[in-house]
């Protein structure tokens, strides 16, 4: 192996895998060989796949927006932006880098996230920062990169997923559980513009072989915005932009991603509050619990309402306490009032002595 290969992760990476994928080229063809001496019948079943086991079924908690007809969707994947080389550091996953609110656009705004290792800086352009909503663009793309690259591990496919994704206006509202009719179409187009002007700026400090490293690194959510529609029509029929390569680069090289799953009720949230505290949930409390303080998760949300306002809407939240997969419990806490998430499956059994500690 050439020394540039050695220094390039990535090519190590692609070197495996093509790797992989020729020995199992090589044992299909011997399995292939042997099917030839069986019987018709016999090789009918030494060919035969296995039956996948079951999943395991989880009932799932009312939610206030009606899924739209057709808009059921197989299990996909979710980003956990930016923890590319500090997989110790999960602090700076837990901030908003999109905007809450559905009204305030936020046009050439600065979003800043002090951390404890560093910061996280959203800047937006002319036509307002890219929503919580916005980045559902983003976890399309995400998802469906994912599932290619699992696909090019387990010698599916040739070749690596582009960095490019181009899918049918149809598919990205299916994705994203909204009604093909209205001017969803129309949203899908000013979603593209915002994400591809707001830009994410961070600076960390992490270790590295004993070293200690500053990085500053900075891109915008997507790159290369183009939509393609029907002349006569004027109607959109393909969207096209590209992953950012920060991220494209951590699912593509990175030996393990950090990707983690989302439940699909989470695209029937009105609430931009309601996602950010799922989307906490599901990174910080996992398949367990975790405990936030209301001003922690105020300062990373982002949000611009007053504190005394958004402990309100916190408070609707956990008295509504439809989140998915998260049993939601106000608490009283030494610096004040606490958000305590348990993951439904184990919340009727849930009693700890010794609960974490707050955030």
């Amino acid at each position: 192996m050439s020394a540039t290969t050695e220094a390039n992760p990535r090519a190590q990476r692609v070197k495996a895998l093509q790797e992989k994928q020729a020995s199992r080229k090589r044992v299909k063809a011997s399995q292939g060989d042997l099917l030839e001496g069986l019987e018709p019948a016999q090789k009918k079943r030494a060919s035969k796949p296995t039956a996948p086991e079951p999943k395991s079924v989880t009932v799932k908690p009312p939610v206030k927006r009606k899924k739209p007809q057709g808009a059921d969707q197989p299990d996909f994947f979710a980003p956990m932006l930016y923890d590319v080389g500090a997989k110790d550091e999960r602090g700076v996953l837990d901030v908003a880098v999109y905007r809450l609110s559905k009204r305030d656009k936020r046009a050439n705004q600065v979003m800043r996230y002090e951390l404890p290792d560093g910061f996280v800086q959203v800047t937006s352009g002319p036509y307002g920062m890219a929503s919580v909503w916005d980045y559902d663009l983003v976890l399309m793309a995400i998802s469906h990169l994912t599932e290619a690259m699992n696909k090019f591990a387990d010698g599916l496919t040739d070749e690596i997923p582009p960095q490019t994704f181009r899918p049918h206006i149809s598919e990205v509202l299916k994705f994203c559980r909204k009604d093909n009719g209205g001017n969803q179409k129309d949203f899908v187009v000013e979603a593209l513009n915002r994400l591809s002007t707001t830009h994410v700026a961070i600076e960390r400090t992490i270790n590295r072989n004993g070293e200690s490293k500053l990085i500053n690194s900075g891109d915008n959510l997507i790159h290369g915005t183009r939509v393609i529609s029907n002349a006569r029509t004027k109607k959109v029929e393909y969207v096209e932009y590209r992953l950012a390569n920060r991220v494209y680069e951590e699912i593509t090289s990175g030996a393990k991603p950090d990707v983690l799953t989302l439940h699909p009720d989470y695209f029937l949230m009105e609430s931009g509050i309601e996602r950010f505290l799922y989307r906490l949930a599901r990174k910080a409390a996992g398949k367990t619990n975790a405990r936030w303080g209301f001003k922690t998760i105020y300062t990373r949300s982002g949000s611009t309402s007053k504190f005394k306002e958004f402990c309100r809407m916190l408070r609707e939240i956990i008295e509504d306490n439809t989140l998915p997969e998260y049993h939601l419990v106000e608490e009283e806490g030494v610096e004040g009032p606490v958000l305590c998430m348990v993951h439904r499956n184990v919340a009727d059994k849930w009693a700890d002595p010794t609960p974490p500690e707050v955030a």
